[in-house]
């Protein structure tokens, strides 16, 4: 029993000493045998093993040119000329702030492909619609002529998408859409 807590105590010293434990050292430190509960090795093993020397895996570039005050450039300036997609906008399609009146703009593509009702509703073709017509049936033709509404997710997105010049009622002459713009009989 003596030579086992020896060389646990060993095996434990071993392991704070290559920084193996570094998160478990204080719990290790209150308990006699910890090495045996957390290596599950055994010492002949971990004996065999070394650790490299820990070197670390980025260093950061200063620049060695110096302050006016004397003082030295912070990390900061050190770190953003390493990462300067961090610091750079995300491209989006959707225009926040226009460069001539300074507004929001309405994704041209949205309007293209979707028709919003008045409810609130985004409708939409189903896909491939157009495409490969020749090899499919007249009635899978049929199908996909028809339209789908979009689900709750997107047609919020939609609506971020688009300004409020596209929300408002039309109304046009002989709309097939006419009895699709006002929700009847369902429940909000």
């Amino acid at each position: 029993m003596a030579a086992r807590g020896g060389v646990s105590g060993r095996l434990l010293s071993a392991w704070l000493s290559a920084g193996i434990l570094g998160r478990w050292a204080p719990w290790a430190a209150r308990r006699p045998g910890a090495g045996r509960a957390l290596s599950g090795l055994s010492a002949r093993c971990v004996r065999q093993v070394r650790a490299p020397a820990a070197a670390p895996l980025w260093k950061p570039r200063l620049p060695s040119v110096s302050l006016p005050g004397g003082g030295t450039p912070s990390v900061l300036s050190s770190v953003t000329s390493l990462l300067p997609s961090i610091l750079q906008q995300p491209a989006r399609t959707l225009t926040y702030c226009s460069l001539r009146n300074g507004k929001r703009k309405t994704v041209k593509a949205v309007i293209d492909r979707f028709l919003r009702l008045h409810n609130g509703l985004w409708v939409r073709r189903k896909s491939g619609y157009k495409k490969k017509l020749w090899k499919k049936s007249a009635a899978q033709k049929k199908r996909l002529r028809e339209m789908m509404l979009c689900t709750r997710t997107q047609c919020k997105l939609l609506d971020k998408m688009t300004t409020s010049f596209w929300k408002r009622r039309n109304w046009y002459v002989d709309d097939p859409y006419q009895k699709y713009h006002d929700r009847t009989n369902l429940r909000v």
